[in-house]
């Protein structure tokens, strides 16, 4: 806010007038607070990594797609995790300024916190900067990775999530909402094919697909056909950073999330449906999103999903 102090007075017809001996103060709003960038893990998101202009911006993160409550489902986040968060880069007001109220769905916490943040992964230009850090906390199988039947909530997908910043007198200032599709557990250390398809399912979970996963495309095949991750496709085998392509395309090198404790290497999927040589199946690295085969006796890390995309 920019306070005048003048003896002129600025009238609906925009001719000044002289008001004599008085002193007229008039508030201008120099800019209003808005939310331009969500920002994940940044590492491997340029050149080939990089999203299409309208959806990425390799030193911002994801562009906010939309702020109409019925079109969330465009934002960024639509895959989540136990400790794995964003940060939402607001300009025109002190985040500092903001209060935050949690919001749960399901098992589900979106809980907002104002910090000043410098990870690996933050140009220098924004390091240090103050940021509304938005971290998601829900059902994981932590220190229940040997059980080979934990109690694990499965949440009711989708849920839509709408985070409300509010000054001091509690007006709400500006708003980010996210739709989340699809909640992934991981088990923590490599583990056999059959073993772990046996665990996803004992947990009422699935053994994800490769476009759960990426949005790589494999036209080598190796062992296996030729196979394509989530739409909109890559235009090579790695992931290319999108909104609702895939776990890894969204999240970028999950292993880098303080506290989610993912593996770093290759993750186990589901075999193809159509493919009958059950020796080997698909597997997509959680730092490049490349797609690779596997054997079915070899051993990989795993991630289960709540529910398939279509």
């Amino acid at each position: 806010m920019l306070l005048l102090s003048s003896l002129w007075n600025v009238q609906a017809n925009g001719k000044k007038v002289r008001t004599g001996n008085r002193s007229d103060a008039i508030m201008l709003q120099l800019s209003q607070p808005v939310i331009n960038y969500v920002r994940p893990n940044l590492i491997l998101g340029k050149d080939k990594y990089a999203g299409l202009a309208d959806i990425w911006n390799p030193k911002k993160g994801f562009l906010v797609q939309s702020i109409n409550p019925e079109s969330y489902n465009l934002n960024f986040p639509t895959t989540g995790a136990h400790n794995l968060y964003f940060d939402l880069l607001i300009t025109g007001i002190d985040v500092r300024d903001l209060t935050w109220e949690p919001v749960t769905h399901e098992g589900i916490t979106a809980t907002v916190t104002n910090d000043v943040v410098c990870d690996s992964w933050i140009p220098y230009e924004d390091c240090k900067e103050w940021v509304a850090r938005v971290k998601l906390t829900g059902p994981v199988a932590r220190y229940r990775w040997d059980n080979p039947k934990p109690s694990v909530v499965k949440p009711r997908l989708p849920q839509t999530f709408e985070l409300v910043g509010r000054d001091i007198y509690g007006v709400e200032v500006v708003k980010y909402g996210f739709v989340l599709k699809q909640w992934f557990i991981h088990r923590g250390d490599k583990s056999l094919y059959y073993d772990m398809l046996i665990w996803c399912h004992n947990i009422g979970y699935h053994m994800p697909r490769v476009r759960d996963l990426t949005n790589a495309v494999n036209v080598n095949g190796g062992l296996l056909p030729p196979v394509v991750g989530a739409s909109p496709s890559s235009p090579y085998n790695n992931y290319m950073r999108h909104i609702d392509a895939g776990f890894f395309s969204e999240w970028g090198v999950v292993d880098f999330y303080k506290g989610a404790d993912f593996g770093f290497n290759y993750h186990l999927s589901s075999e193809d449906e159509n493919d009958k040589n059950t020796s080997f199946m698909y597997v997509v690295d959680s730092a490049y999103g490349d797609i690779r085969t596997g054997s079915s006796m070899g051993s990989f890390y795993v991630v289960c999903v709540s529910d398939l995309r279509p």
